[in-house]
């Protein structure tokens, strides 16, 4: 059996529209993982605190806090009322989610 030799370019470019998508749902979950650090770089807040500093829904919010604390980045930080406060563990996640969205937004004019 002979492999096609123009079949990885055939499946390049039919899959291209859902590597475009895939990747431009990447940027827009890091860009929203940097606000949400960014809003608690400025000491802790609460989910509805955090939806307004971003402009994001609270469920969204709610998400993202629940998946960067899963991963050590944020802790609970207390309550304020009736709501929980989140806090970033250390000033340094903010400082590498600055750089980050630089370095994202540096890479998308490079590519426009």
């Amino acid at each position: 059996m002979k492999a096609d030799p123009n079949l990885l370019k055939r499946l390049r470019a039919e899959r291209a529209q859902y590597v475009a998508a895939a990747a431009a749902k990447a940027r827009e979950q890091a860009a929203a993982v940097r606000a949400v650090k960014k809003a608690l770089g400025k000491g802790p807040a609460t989910v509805p605190e955090v939806a307004e500093a971003t402009g994001m829904g609270t469920a969204s919010v709610l998400w993202y806090l629940a998946a960067l604390k899963k991963y050590g980045e944020v802790v609970e930080a207390g309550k304020q009322g009736d709501y929980f406060a989140y806090g970033l563990c250390a000033p340094a996640a903010l400082e590498k989610a600055e750089a980050a969205g630089e370095k994202a937004e540096e890479q998308e004019e490079a590519t426009a």
